[in-house]
């Protein structure tokens, strides 16, 4: 393989996420762009990899960050975009407890506000506590919230799943939050 496959995922999750813009590229309204103008817009913009190096990326990555269109031409980010793009999830009924991993120094702002997008169009949620406290460890030192998400569906609050398992909603109010037990 002629390119790093973490420096190549990195530098996927950059265009497709957040700045496409920074190789000349553009996102459809569902995230998709063609893998072949993909490739050829990122090496004229100085990173050049093979369609093998993209497609081992995909299949390899444990995050299952990247989607591959069913008849293999188009590639989008499953979820995590700073960039306004419509996924075309479905809503789906959550199951009943659902967790966000965080940085204990944000607790006390997120435990009176509820958990809010920030710069992402959603909030991500994990379907187990060690995914969580992954997620938590690249923030600082990680906390795990308890997510009562079987409560906030019955409230009407919506949930959607990624292509790449992780769960969405746009805000979790305060009050469906506790602290989970410690990592």
């Amino acid at each position: 393989m002629a390119s790093d496959p973490v420096r190549l995922s990195k530098f996927l999750s950059l265009v497709l996420r957040h700045q496409p813009e920074t190789i000349g590229l553009a996102l459809d309204a569902r995230g998709w762009v063609v893998i072949d103008d993909l490739i050829a817009r990122a090496a004229a913009a100085g990173t050049a990899f093979s369609r093998a190096d993209l497609e081992h990326v995909v299949a390899t990555s444990d995050k299952k960050r990247f989607t591959v269109s069913e008849d293999g031409q188009r590639i989008r980010a499953a979820q995590g975009h700073s960039v306004a793009v419509e996924l075309g999830l479905t809503p789906r009924e959550p199951p009943a407890v659902l967790y966000h991993g965080t940085a204990t120094r944000f607790v006390e702002a997120i435990m009176a506000q509820g958990l809010k997008p920030q710069s992402r169009q959603q909030v991500h949620l994990s379907l187990d506590h060690a995914t969580a406290v992954n997620v938590g460890r690249r923030h600082g030192k990680p906390i795990v919230l308890r997510v009562d998400a079987a409560a906030m569906y019955r409230a009407g609050l919506r949930f959607y799943v990624a292509d790449n398992g992780v769960w969405l909603t746009d805000v979790v109010p305060p009050e469906f939050l506790t602290t989970a037990a410690a990592p």
